[in-house]
């Protein structure tokens, strides 16, 4: 007896112009077109995530830059005074701060400074 695979079939082509829902042109509803253009997006939302992280690490230290220089310091002494004297803050922390709380930012620059 044969095996007859037309379900398995039928369901992966409906998953695939599922996930393609949403693309244009023939992408979103030819099988062979949507595979690639799903493959391509998986890829590059794969590597993005990654990216992502890489962004917003940079928005972080370009706003904690921006408001030590207000204190007349540069990051990088900044950050190696807030080393110094044993602050543990990540970047992410220290850019929220800097962003919406000036003088609570302008406090722990004054204690760096202390140190």
């Amino acid at each position: 007896m044969r095996v007859k695979r037309g379900v398995a079939h039928v369901k992966h082509r409906k998953y695939i112009l599922k996930a393609a829902k949403g693309f244009k042109w023939g992408r979103k509803n030819q099988i062979r077109k949507a595979k690639t253009a799903i493959t391509k997006a998986g890829r590059h939302a794969y590597r993005h995530r990654k990216l992502k992280k890489r962004d917003y690490r940079a928005l972080w230290q370009i706003r904690i830059g921006a408001a030590a220089r207000e204190h007349g310091m540069s990051y990088s002494v900044f950050i190696h005074k807030l080393k110094v004297a044993k602050v543990d803050l990540d970047r992410k922390v220290l850019s929220q701060i800097a962003a919406e709380q000036p003088k609570l930012f302008s406090s722990i620059v004054a204690k760096v400074t202390k140190a």
